[in-house]
């Protein structure tokens, strides 16, 4: 009775999960999505039947089941997942206001409803014949694997248990092939060599937009524009059209763009103080630099010390540091961090700095404390003003420079650390969950006012591993042998390497105009053609045998070595 209204409970939640969504329909479509469901409840059903003597615990393990399934409910149909390991991990006080702008009522009755469900289902299913139901599932379980094969179901075969068990065990590929090969693509884009050297002598600020996507910029397009300061600087800029994030999550991503070293695939930030890194901090120190990151969040966010403590920065400010005018869960004003950056310049009048400042404007749920010109009635919007907001204290700090006379006297490199998703594809909302370029394009500028005089854009494709190197060229230094990215300045073809481990295991990389995207669980990948297809819209994947089963080769020979 116990295992038939468990599995009716995991049921009715797949369902509600699942409801809405566009999944492929075919006669193994039931067995593909629900065998997870089946070996679950077979478990379960062994274990009650041990415990058949102390049937308490029996009826514990079934509600604290069924409460699992229920509040994975709402979680699912925001983020089309369960609760994986790495988002448990996350969800403490940091992002404590994102937790809660998504306790709706919609979502609080729909966890209601699934309770009371798994009350009335012991008495409904009461006298259902335990053999022919364990009969059942052992059917779907076996043909599981069989049925996931022949369906695509974008991971929601998990339920609540396999999701959260499946991420906390390592996921390896056996591949053990080179992954450093060139792709396809051999075009050679704007030589722009000349800029090699051109921050010798001269001051270097680092800006790492938080969830910006370059979608959503003017200088990439976009209208109306959320960020007319950096479109102004961008005038005397190198633009690149094609940068990506290595990694849809700006902890890990820091690591890449400071160390120039891919982090490794499900591995906690936490671990990151004792893996390699020859910082580009610390070589412009060693260079006679000051070097600073300014964070108007909070290191301990995820993992963060790890990554950015004993680097070579002198200064190490976030939002305990910075103080503030206004607070949320995620840290302080933007304002608040312009100011303490301008001071920190000021303390050593005609010293070369280096200053990395992460901003936080953008990040989930998208508050400004001032209104912005967008309409505030939706998550775009919101995300729009505080873009808006973020581009308000850069323009502060551009003018800072330039009242100081350091405007000629300094080098801009502006990046996004990820972007961010609103529902342009089916369950893609946010930045860790996917590869498209709504979570992985980003903007990637460099700009030298009286150097750049005008703008220059690039369509090479780069990636955010090679920032560290090109810093280092820019500054007319050589780069550390553990770099595993090359200066933006060489012009030489590469492909950009990505990947996502928060819940599915995805691979991905951008070859010229060329894209896949590899599901490490299922084996399918996808491949698109940007150039005619920039939505990724159509997967010609079909088209292109031999490409795609290369591009997934070099994929696993790459995640393997991480």
């Amino acid at each position: 009775m116990r295992p038939a209204s468990l599995f009716a409970v995991f049921v009715l939640a797949k369902i509600a999960m699942v409801a809405g969504r566009s999944l492929a329909a075919s006669a193994w479509s039931p067995i593909a999505l629900f065998w997870h469901d089946a070996a679950v409840v077979l478990v379960y059903a062994a274990a009650d039947c041990a415990l058949r003597s102390r049937p308490r615990i029996g009826w514990a393990l079934y509600v604290a089941l069924s409460f699992y399934a229920a509040i994975n409910v709402p979680v699912a149909r925001v983020l089309a997942t369960p609760l994986t390991w790495p988002m448990l991990r996350a969800t403490h006080g940091t992002i404590a206001d994102s937790i809660l702008y998504h306790l709706t009522w919609t979502n609080t009755l729909l966890l209601i409803a699934l309770l009371a469900a798994a009350a009335i289902f012991p008495e409904l299913l009461r006298r259902a014949p335990i053999r022919p139901v364990i009969a059942a599932l052992a059917v779907c379980a076996v043909l599981g694997p069989v049925a996931a094969s022949r369906v695509d179901t974008r991971g929601y075969e998990r339920n609540a248990v396999t999701a959260l068990v499946t991420t906390v065990l390592p996921m390896r590929s056996d591949a053990r092939g080179e992954w450093r090969s060139q792709g396809f693509d051999r075009t050679r884009h704007a030589d722009v060599s000349r800029f090699h050297g051109i921050a010798r002598g001269r001051n270097i600020v680092v800006v790492s937009l938080e969830s910006t996507a370059a979608q959503y910029l003017g200088v990439y397009g976009a209208s109306p524009d959320p960020m007319p300061n950096l479109s102004a600087l961008a005038r005397q800029a190198l633009v690149f059209e094609h940068a990506y994030a290595v990694y849809p999550e700006s902890i890990k991503e820091l690591y890449s763009i400071l160390c120039s070293i891919y982090p490794a695939f499900r591995s906690r930030a936490e671990d990151y103080a004792a893996f390699p890194c020859d910082s580009v901090a610390r070589s412009l120190a060693t260079a006679g630099y000051r070097t600073a990151l300014f964070h108007p969040g909070r290191f301990m966010y995820l993992g963060m010390e790890a990554v950015i403590r004993n680097r070579g920065f002198d200064t190490l400010a976030d939002a305990g540091d910075i103080g503030g005018n206004r607070e949320s869960s995620f840290g302080v004003d933007e304002p608040a961090a312009v100011t303490a950056m301008l001071k920190w310049i000021d303390q050593s009048p005609g010293r070369r700095f280096f200053l990395y400042y992460m901003p936080i404007a953008g990040h989930h749920p998208y508050e400004s404390p001032v209104q912005g010109p967008f309409p505030a009635g939706d998550e775009f919007g919101r995300y729009r003003n505080a873009l808006r907001y973020g581009d308000e204290s850069l323009g502060r700090l551009i003018r800072g420079l330039q009242e100081r006379g350091l405007s000629r006297e300094t080098v801009w490199v502006i990046l996004g650390d990820h972007g961010e998703a609103f529902g342009q594809h089916e369950g893609n909302f946010g930045h860790t969950f996917h590869l498209y370029d709504e979570n992985v394009r980003v903007p990637f500028l460099i700009a030298a006012p009286g150097v750049i005089e005008r703008q220059i854009r690039s369509r090479q494709v780069v990636s955010l591993i090679d920032t560290a190197p090109t810093l280092l060229d820019l500054a007319g230094l050589k780069s550390p042998a553990s770099y595993q990215g090359r200066s933006v300045l060489d012009g030489e073809p590469r492909m950009a390497f990505f990947f996502a481990d928060y819940s599915l295991g995805l691979l991905g990389l951008r070859d010229g105009s060329r894209k896949l995207i590899h599901d490490l669980g299922s084996g399918r990948s996808r491949l698109f053609d940007l150039e005619n297809d920039p939505r990724e819209n159509a997967d010609i994947a079909a088209r292109y045998p031999f490409e795609t089963r290369w591009y997934a080769e070099n994929l696993r020979n790459w995640i393997a070595s991480r």
